[in-house]
C-alpha cells in the first residue's frame, strides 16, 4: 500500500485526539556507551499525555470515538489494581465528559500496603472515576452485577477490555508505527528490531497489523509480561491481528502475521518486578533520566539490556525501544526499591 493511500486508509477511521503526537523519539546514548552494543533508541510514548501518558492514550483516541459514535454515555473498563489503561480511561473520560467505571480485580499478591492506595490508584481517584475493586474470583459476577445496575439506570454502556486491546484500540499502534517509520526515514535510523512489553496483546497487534500494511521488514519483539504461558499471548497477537484483518478487508495487509515473543525476562508472574527489572530501571533514571515502571517497560528494559549483553544484538546499528509508559504506579511499588 502506497503512503497516500495509507494516509486516506487512516483519514478514514473514526479518531478522537486525545494525547500528544508524534511522541519523542530519542536516542540514549548514555546507556548505549554503558552497554557496548547497538545505539538504544526510544520511543517515548510515555509522553502521549492523559493524566501522565502512556500506551493506551493512543488506543483510546480509536477507541473513545467508537464509543462516541454508538451514542455511549458511560465507560466501563476493567484491569489489575494498578491498571495504567485504567488511569488514562479516566483521564479520557474525563476529558470527554463521561462517566467511567473502572472494575480493578485484586490479580497481584503484592503484600505493601502503599500498592492499594498509592500510583494509578490515586490518580483514579483524583479523576472522578467510580472504582469497583474485586477479588480475581468475584469479577466475573462484579461485571454481570455492575453492568444490570448501570443498565437499570438507562445507561447507554460501552465496554472497553483490559488494555483497551480489541481490534479498534489496537489500530492506535499501526499509527504509532506509521509516524515511528517516518521519524526514523528523516533521521536514518534502522528499523530492523523494535522492542516492547507485551501483556494484552493489543499494542503488539497493531504493531504487527502495521507491518504488514506497511511493509515495515524488520522485527517487532513482545516481551511477555502478563501470560504465565507465552503461547497464550501469540494466539491472543494473532487472533487480534487477523480480527483487523477481517475489520478493515481494504487495508490490503497480508494473510499471514509474524509474531515474536520472548518470555524469559516474566519472573515470577505479571506485576512482580524481578531484580533484573528493578536494575534496570534504576541504569535508566541514573544515566539517562528516564523513569521506567515494574511491571511493563521496566522488563522490557531489562530484556533489552540483557539481550545486548549477551551479544545477541551486536549486528545491529540501532534498536528502538517503545516506551509504553507507567511510571505513576512508581509510588505503589516503593517497597521494591529498598536497598
Amino acid at each position: 500500500m502506497s503512503s497516500t493511500n495509507n494516509k486516506t486508509w487512516f483519514d478514514q477511521q473514526p479518531r478522537i485526539e486525545l494525547g500528544q503526537s508524534p511522541t519523542p523519539l530519542e536516542p540514549l546514548d548514555r546507556l548505549s556507551e554503558e552497554l557496548g552494543g547497538p545505539r538504544i533508541w526510544l520511543k517515548r510514548d510515555d509522553c502521549t499525555g492523559l493524566a501522565t501518558g502512556g500506551n493506551k492514550t493512543r488506543k483510546l483516541e480509536y477507541l473513545m470515538a467508537d464509543a462516541l459514535a454508538q451514542e455511549a454515555n458511560c465507560i466501563v473498563t476493567y484491569g489489575a489494581v494498578q491498571s495504567n489503561h485504567a488511569r488514562q480511561t479516566a483521564a479520557a473520560c474525563a476529558k470527554l465528559g463521561l462517566p467511567c467505571h473502572l472494575l480493578l480485580s485484586e490479580r497481584v499478591d503484592w503484600p505493601h500496603d502503599s500498592y492499594a492506595h498509592q500510583g494509578n490508584m490515586l490518580l483514579d481517584r483524583l479523576l472522578g472515576a467510580q472504582i469497583h475493586v474485586s477479588s480475581l474470583d468475584d469479577v466475573t459476577e462484579r461485571r454481570k452485577s455492575l453492568l444490570t445496575k448501570l443498565a437499570g439506570q438507562d445507561k447507554r454502556i460501552y465496554e472497553i477490555p483490559a488494555g483497551g486491546s480489541s481490534a479498534v484500540g489496537a489500530l492506535g499502534y499501526t499509527r504509532c508505527l506509521a509516524e515511528l517509520m517516518v521519524q526514523c526515514r528523516n533521521r536514518n535510523i534502522g528499523t530492523d528490531l523494535i522492542v516492547h512489553a507485551s501483556a494484552s496483546a493489543g499494542t503488539q497487534a497493531g504493531l504487527v497489523f502495521g507491518k504488514s500494511l506497511l511493509g515495515m521488514p524488520g522485527q517487532i519483539l513482545g516481551i511477555n509480561v502478563f501470560h504465565p504461558d507465552p503461547q497464550t499471548l501469540k494466539d491472543r497477537i494473532l487472533t487480534l491481528a487477523q480480527t483487523m484483518s477481517e475489520r478493515w478487508p481494504d487495508a490490503a495487509v497480508g494473510k499471514t502475521f509474524q509474531v515474536d515473543v520472548n518470555h524469559a525476562y516474566f519472573g515470577d508472574g505479571y506485576g512482580l518486578p524481578t531484580r533484573a527489572c528493578i536494575n534496570a530501571i534504576r541504569m535508566a533514571a541514573q544515566l539517562e533520566g528516564l523513569l521506567f515502571d515494574p511491571v511493563y517497560s521496566g522488563k522490557a528494559l531489562a530484556a533489552l539490556i540483557d539481550q545486548i549483553n549477551l551479544g545477541n544484538f551486536n549486528h545491529l546499528t540501532d534498536v528502538i525501544l517503545v516506551h509504553t509508559g507507567g511510571s505513576a504506579s512508581l509510588g505503589a511499588y516503593i517497597d521494591a526499591f529498598d536497598e
